[in-house]
């Protein structure tokens, strides 16, 4: 059953200059933020005592030696060993990690899936999580898994948190709050989120019920592509990113604590709420985007560029300009080129390319690419425009073109996307979708100066 939101139930800094609507705006920043006045200690980190009987506490996102290392400091009421006891192994079926290989799932093939209805159960983030393929090794922080989510209760004094991975949110319909250590972040549809590893939070249905993807990144952190030649500005602009201010609970009651650690699950009693941090600073904290903010750019005069320059965010690997993950977004946008062939062409590619519809239709699958749905192509198989979008973009008039309610994205990854059982036998998979390309006729003339 779902617990109403209480908006005094979270002690929520005053906005000030710098916040919007109690976020802060920037990639990277380092914040600092009290729901208290003089929560804060300025000019140390640890000092003998904090005010307000606050026990000072660091979140490490990366290694203390990192070129430039991500944490952020906490001043709380419990420090967060309380808010760990003896733990408990628990099962949660359909939430799987790499490496998970079936032997009786064959994940070579171009899939694609319609979106996985709700069932009418009561389902909760955790409940309600179904991964759809695995890919590298959650063990030596290589990889990732794609999953879709199906929510329609709210965690009531239940809390989660990976050590395994941080979480891209690509909220599909219906809104999600997100109740974090370090403050609130409420998403819909067309923007995302991202919860750091080891950030503990509670997810609650704001207007259900919500269907989502999500892309668990084992890797290195996810950060702003470099520009190259395009330069300082457009694609994902760091001001468009936004943070959450300091809200706290001071809440004695029974609650339950989920860990994601290697793989497995297993929880943790405990006497109150962990989101306790009444004031923070630092540079490793949870994060929203707005993907309408994204401004592509692309060829103005002939040619059709490759997908990378629409990347919003990368996870790198040891690779250079090899992602682990890319999350790549395709939006509303004009088409101008000259003499080219617009929609995305055929290809094989050395990356796995799992897709997903927010919304709209997708110009290279003018069929059966259906909101809330999703494709797979992994790497090095053919795929691109079905018979139709060739057709159609083959013989178009190439004048200025608007490409209109749109947005559709990628998860993509150096490394092969293994389908779990519950993609291949569950899901509601599109059997014929391999025929979409059945169709597609030889053109062949070997006349001298055909074409």
């Amino acid at each position: 059953m779902n617990r109403p939101i209480d908006p005094h139930q979270l002690t929520q800094a005053a906005t000030t200059v710098g916040t919007t609507e109690g976020y802060m705006p920037g990639w990277g920043n380092d914040f600092e933020t009290e729901a208290l006045p003089g929560a804060l200690p300025q000019g140390m980190n640890s000092p003998q005592k904090c005010n307000y009987g606050l026990y000072g506490e660091q979140l490490s996102g990366t290694a203390f030696t990192a070129t430039r290392p991500e944490r952020t400091w906490c001043y709380r009421i419990r420090p967060s060993v309380k808010h760990s006891h003896r733990y408990e192994k628990i099962d949660l079926p359909y939430w799987k990690s790499a490496p998970c290989i079936d032997p009786d799932v064959i994940s070579l093939g171009q899939y694609r899936w319609d979106p996985v209805a709700h069932s009418g159960a009561g389902l909760t983030w955790l409940t309600g999580m179904r991964t759809m393929t695995t890919a590298g090794d959650v063990n030596t922080q290589t990889g990732m898994a794609s999953h879709i989510y199906l929510v329609t209760e709210s965690m009531v004094d239940d809390y989660f948190f990976s050590a395994d991975s941080e979480l891209l949110v690509v909220p599909q319909e219906g809104r999600l709050r997100f109740a974090t250590e370090l403050g609130i972040i409420d998403v819909e549809p067309k923007e995302i989120a991202i919860l750091p590893r080891g950030l503990v939070y509670r997810v609650e249905v704001l207007e259900g019920p919500c269907r989502g993807f999500v892309c668990e990144n084992y890797g290195q952190k996810f950060e702003l592509p470099g520009r190259g030649p395009i330069g300082a500005n457009c694609m994902a602009n760091p001001r468009d990113f936004k943070s959450p201010v300091a809200a706290f609970e001071d809440r004695e009651a029974p609650s339950t604590v989920t860990v994601k650690w290697c793989g497995q699950f297993h929880t943790t009693k405990i006497g109150h709420s962990p989101l306790d941090v009444v004031a923070w600073h630092g540079n490793y904290a949870p994060v929203k985007y707005d993907l309408r903010t994204y401004c592509p750019v692309g060829a103005i005069l002939f040619d059709h560029p490759d997908p990378s320059i629409f990347t919003v965010l990368t996870a790198p690997s040891g690779v250079p300009g090899t992602a682990n993950i890319d999350f790549v977004l395709f939006r509303e946008r004009w088409m101008v080129m000259e003499d080219t062939f617009r929609p995305p062409w055929y290809h094989k590619n050395i990356m796995s390319e799992l897709m997903g519809n927010i919304y709209g239709q997708y110009d290279a699958k003018p069929q059966g690419f259906v909101p809330g749905g999703m494709s797979l192509h992994n790497m090095m198989l053919p795929h691109g425009p079905d018979k139709e979008a060739f057709e159609k973009a083959s013989n178009a008039n190439l004048g200025p073109d608007k490409l209109d309610q749109t947005m559709s994205f990628m998860f993509e990854t150096r490394f092969p996307q293994h389908l779990t059982e519950f993609a291949a036998k569950e899901a509601p998979l599109q059997d014929d979708y391999i025929d979409c390309w059945t169709s597609l006729e030889k053109k062949f003339d070997g006349t001298p100066g055909k074409k």
